[in-house]
């Protein structure tokens, strides 16, 4: 599978997402999503642009998880463009522990609030950070994320391929405060590089 996507700062979150329920989006999940990245202690995935990730879903009721691996990251007219794979997992904390038996280190958290629909076959994902610009992402084909813009009304100009990192250098310049993308650095432990975000 390949993903295909584009992201942008958000200005007014609920503005945005009424505009998306306007448009007949719907509501897939609304809570909390935990990204851990892992790699091995010589950091050969970081080295070939590849993701290993645990990711979770929570919310009031219930958690879900999926394993994801993501391959070098292309630029195709303007998108980020990646192949995935994608697997549900049942416990993400035996997952966890597997990964770490086999040797695997978690190289980076990621922590923030989203909302996130479907319109058509696109996704659009708002996220919002511990300390950050509040984010959207839209995923799908080039065309559906077109539409997806349009219907969010923020100019298309803001959207771009960039990376999370990025997003983060941005925020610092312009706020001058430093960027918490996970729980741990918002109460001040900064151990994870950005880099591998």
């Amino acid at each position: 599978m390949r993903e295909v996507e584009l992201k942008a700062v958000v200005d007014d979150l609920d503005k945005r997402c009424k505009r998306v329920e306007a448009a007949g989006a719907r509501l897939l999940f609304s809570g909390r999503l935990e990204d851990r990245r892992y790699d091995t202690p010589a950091r050969t995935l970081v080295a070939q642009d590849v993701v290993l990730r645990l990711r979770i879903h929570r919310d009031a009721t219930i958690a879900s998880a999926q394993l994801d691996w993501k391959g070098a990251t292309q630029r195709v007219d303007g998108f980020k463009v990646r192949e995935e794979l994608t697997t549900s997992i049942g416990d993400p904390d035996i997952l966890a522990a597997m990964l770490d038996r086999l040797g695997y280190l978690v190289i980076r958290e990621i922590d923030r609030e989203i909302v996130q629909y479907g319109l058509g076959g696109t996704v659009i994902r708002f996220e919002q950070y511990p300390r950050m610009d509040t984010l959207v992402e839209v995923e799908g084909t080039p065309d559906g994320i077109e539409a997806a813009i349009q219907v969010i009304d923020l100019p298309r100009g803001t959207f771009t391929a960039e990376r999370l990192p990025d997003f983060v250098r941005a925020y610092e310049k312009k706020s001058g405060n430093r960027a918490a993308v996970c729980d741990r650095e918002l109460g001040g432990d900064y151990r994870y590089d950005m880099r591998d975000a």
